[in-house]
């Protein structure tokens, strides 16, 4: 095995045999870049989807009163969330319609992401309130991330850094089409 060229660059500190993968990518995300600035419903990134082609917003699938759609920031590949059509922040506002279909869907998500990628087991969750999490409090929605043995190696860890072996709109075309299929 070969090692690894170490590049010097003033001012970082004393040389490591740290390889750097540089994600620029996510510096969006870490700034709030799209990120609502009130509770409406206007200047909701997810409500905003909602009126795009659903390739190009990454959705899943849409049910009668929520949907699912790719994490645009996904902790693993084919992580998604379910949300309600309506802007509602907390979940004891859903209508029993809504609860009913949001499970129905998380659990056809799961099967349908087993189906095309195998995953070993899920993290399903909601962040209720930014002090909970929440990057978008004011439109709830529910986390699917899939999970495989061994998937939090060292590189989330030490090198705080995802490596996603998909492109997303590729992930979203093997989901959407095994949804339908399921």
């Amino acid at each position: 095995m070969t090692e690894p060229e170490l590049v010097g660059q003033d001012g970082v500190g004393v040389p490591d045999a740290l390889q750097r993968l540089w994600t620029p990518h996510r510096l969006a995300y870490v700034q709030g870049q799209d990120k609502p600035e009130g509770d409406e419903p206007e200047g909701c990134p997810f409500c905003r989807l909602l009126g795009l082609d659903d390739a190009e917003a990454l959705i899943l699938a849409r049910g009668e009163h929520v949907w699912a759609v790719l994490n645009l920031y996904p902790y693993n590949p084919g992580h998604l969330m379910v949300l309600p059509y309506r802007h509602v922040a907390d979940y004891p506002d859903l209508t029993p319609e809504e609860t009913r279909e949001l499970a129905e869907f998380t659990q056809h998500a799961m099967k349908v992401v087993r189906s095309v990628s195998g995953a070993h087991g899920f993290n399903i969750g909601m962040n209720q309130g930014v002090i909970a999490g929440a990057g978008i409090a004011a439109h709830l929605h529910q986390h699917l991330v899939p999970r495989w043995g061994g998937d939090a190696n060292f590189m989330p860890v030490i090198g705080q850094t995802k490596v996603l072996p998909q492109l997303l709109g590729e992930t979203r075309e093997l989901l959407s089409t095994a949804w339908h299929r399921i």
